[in-house]
């Protein structure tokens, strides 16, 4: 006879297992900005930019304050996410384009790839940025399903400064089926491509990544959103991003998944400051896209997960996008390659566990060089040149110094090609030592008043050019993995 004890008894065994399961298999939805400023969400401050859906999925889960990109540029960041190894280990720094021939080597066990191995459903909408030739499409990497553009949205002929780029192409899967596409419309399709792939997955276990191509420029809103914020074009488009966001949450929300799924929110890295109105805010840290400041590597990254990580909770323990990677690997039971990776395990951080820390330390690199390590609140930056804003910002879409850009400068390689392309001026910072907690803004230089720090961070520096390389001091990296090539071109 089932009495209502053993009913209740019953009843609670299978929530325990429900839980339990819902723990080990959870859904997981990454959406990826780029180019989006750490000051342009209204919970990161921002007054002149409405985001009311991130700004309650924050009041809803966790938000991080010294979150880190592996490294301030697309393919670069986009690699430290999908391989959990700083961008420089796996030979993927800096960004790639039309003419490249290289991508993730096929040995690289990619994030997505972690999930189809357990029986996850897997889809990106958006910007690869990975290697646009066929080995390395994202759907020989792992992902069943993806619609987007393989490289940034400038590297076309809508570019802002550089012409003659063959145009544009859109893919489904592995085929082009579109060729410069309405560029007004790119949320609105990754973000319906969102919804109907969490509608269609509904009863499994699914990983969606939304790698948005805006607000990379060249920018643009759709005629819902254009005029509706207070800072022009750019808020529009940030604003539309947000809607974006929304929608995927009501999805979660229609179809009573939020208790099984982790969202995450972050950008690949920070602003394009010379693009001026076009481009996003860093505030309150120094310069941006490029450069190793924190306005370059810092940017939002929003957690939630109903249940598990907590709500209205405000971080500063250090974070980095590479950490994703051996979390989500060990909270669905995937085994880790036999490599050597870069990220930990920040599940305790994550889940809000008593006296959880984040990372300890963070090496800096541009490009091939190493410009910057931190251990603690403590970040040391060694001599090297950086990009800053060159005169007043640019407008219209166009950067800084457009009108006295010279088109064999433009051709330029390097950090002087960039600058002379992107409308920046090239600086140099000396050996200069920053408390980052005390000064998010790297502005005292406190080298002189803490020589034990420096000496011990610049062991930290000779560490990671032993393991990584570093073109400054032709330091030759130990354990760093090639990239993949392709000898002639095969397709687009």
């Amino acid at each position: 006879m089932i009495t209502l004890r053993s009913s209740l008894f019953f009843l609670a065994v299978a929530a325990v297992r429900i839980a339990a399961a819902d723990m080990s298999s959870p859904n997981i939805v990454f959406i990826f900005a780029d180019d989006l400023g750490y000051g342009d969400l209204g919970c990161y401050g921002a007054k002149d930019i409405a985001t009311p859906n991130l700004d309650r999925l924050a009041a809803e889960g966790t938000r991080f304050t010294s979150f880190h990109v592996g490294q301030s540029v697309c393919t670069a960041s986009r690699a430290a996410l999908m391989t959990g190894s700083y961008p420089n280990r796996v030979s993927m720094a800096g960004a790639l384009n039309h003419t490249s021939m290289v991508g993730l080597h096929a040995n690289e066990r990619l994030l997505p790839q972690l999930f189809k191995e357990r029986g996850y459903a897997t889809a990106i909408f958006g910007k690869w940025h990975l290697g646009h030739q066929p080995p390395f499409l994202p759907t020989r990497r792992g992902f069943d399903e993806w619609a987007g553009i393989p490289y940034s949205n400038d590297n076309g002929p809508l570019h802002p400064v550089v012409r003659g780029i063959p145009s544009l192409p859109w893919y489904e899967n592995e085929k082009v089926v579109e060729l410069d596409p309405d560029q007004s419309q790119f949320t609105r399709r990754l973000t319906e491509r969102a919804v109907s792939f969490i509608e269609r997955n509904r009863d499994k276990p699914f990983f969606l990544y939304v790698p948005h191509i805006m607000p990379h420029v060249p920018i643009f809103a759709s005629e819902k959103f254009r005029g509706t914020s207070r800072r022009g074009l750019y808020g529009d488009v940030v604003q539309e991003l947000d809607w974006g966001v929304g929608e995927v949450l009501a999805a979660l929300r229609r179809l009573g998944l939020e208790q099984r799924t982790l969202v995450v929110f972050s950008s690949d890295n920070g602003p394009f400051l010379s693009y001026g109105e076009h481009a996003g805010s860093a505030s309150p840290l120094r310069e941006g896209k490029l450069t190793t400041f924190g306005g370059g590597h810092s940017t939002p990254c929003i957690v939630r997960w109903p249940g598990h990580v907590p709500a209205k909770r405000v971080t500063d323990e250090p974070l980095a996008a590479m950490d994703f990677y051996v979390s989500f690997a060990k909270l669905i039971g995937a085994p880790l390659p036999a490599v050597k990776l870069d990220g930990v395990d920040a599940r305790p951080l994550l889940f809000g566990e008593r006296g959880a820390k984040g990372r300890d330390e963070f090496w800096f690199y541009s490009g091939d060089e190493l410009h910057a390590v931190r251990q603690g609140d403590w970040k040391l930056h060694l001599p090297h040149e950086y990009l800053t804003v060159a005169a007043e910002p640019g407008r219209g879409g166009k950067p800084s110094n457009y009108a006295n850009m010279k088109p064999q400068a433009i051709e330029n390689s390097g950090i002087r090609g960039i600058a002379s392309r992107h409308g920046y001026r090239v600086e140099k910072i000396e050996l200069s030592l920053f408390n980052v907690k005390a000064d998010p803004g790297e502005t005292q230089n406190l080298a002189a008043q803490h020589p034990e720090i420096v000496a011990r961070l610049q062991e930290v520096a000779n560490r990671a050019r032993q393991d990584l390389g570093d073109a400054l001091t032709g330091a030759k990296g130990r354990n760093v993995r090639p990239a993949g090539k392709v000898v002639a071109t095969a397709g687009r």
